[in-house]
């Protein structure tokens, strides 16, 4: 993921395949990436799931903070810490009514690692910023290789309200393509901070998973 002459490895410049697609849809194949995460349910505007969100930029901030603990990781670079994700899903019977109830969202929010992350140092991680900030949150904390595959996706912008718009330029590339949707939960990646950017203006990319049919 990194070669020896970067200085810094900042996301927005080296993954433009996976952060900064085109506002089109188009085809990307995600590999296997180590994450934080957190699982739960209910309203995305909700104080908790704040929290939530909180604690993985803590963990995320630790982990690249380590070397001024003096813990230096094998393999350690400096980077830019990665965005905010989310894997969205509703209960069936929320599906079914027709209507979007935000509290009944079923949700996995994460925060990538770099590739030096291991499990002992996650769990170190997780020990030490939870000893600074006590919180139950910390003991649902998971750490996770996910790999999503091949995937259709596109950058939205504009309110999350608006996303079905979106959503609906990627279902009918996938007809156009001979993609089938695999799966009923998709991936929101966050690239705009929403406390610092105008609805109209947010950046989000938007993924679910395909298979060709």
């Amino acid at each position: 993921m990194i070669k020896g002459d970067i200085m810094k490895y900042e996301w927005k410049k080296h993954e433009k395949d996976l952060y900064l697609p085109k506002e089109q849809p188009e085809v990307v194949t995600v590999p296997p990436l180590k994450f934080f995460t957190l699982s739960g349910q209910g309203n995305p505007n909700s104080e908790g799931f704040a929290e939530e969100v909180g604690v993985l930029y803590s963990l995320s901030y630790a982990v690249k903070m380590l070397p001024k603990k003096n813990i230096t990781p094998k393999g350690y670079f400096d980077y830019t810490v990665f965005p905010l994700e989310g894997v969205w899903d509703l209960p069936d019977e929320a599906k079914s009514s027709g209507k979007l109830d935000k509290d009944k969202l079923v949700y996995k929010i994460m925060i990538r690692q770099p590739e030096f992350v291991t499990d002992e140092i996650a769990k170190a991680v997780i020990e030490m910023t939870k000893q600074k900030k006590p919180g139950q949150i910390y003991d649902r904390v998971n750490f996770e290789i996910i790999e999503e595959g091949i995937c259709v996706q596109m950058m939205h912008v504009g309110s999350y309200d608006s996303e079905p718009e979106s959503f609906q330029k990627m279902h009918d590339y996938c007809l156009a393509h001979n993609l089938k949707r695999i799966s009923q939960t998709h991936r929101e990646i966050y690239i705009s901070d929403p406390k610092k950017t105008k609805p109209d203006k947010l950046k989000t990319v938007l993924r679910f998973k395909v298979e060709q049919i």
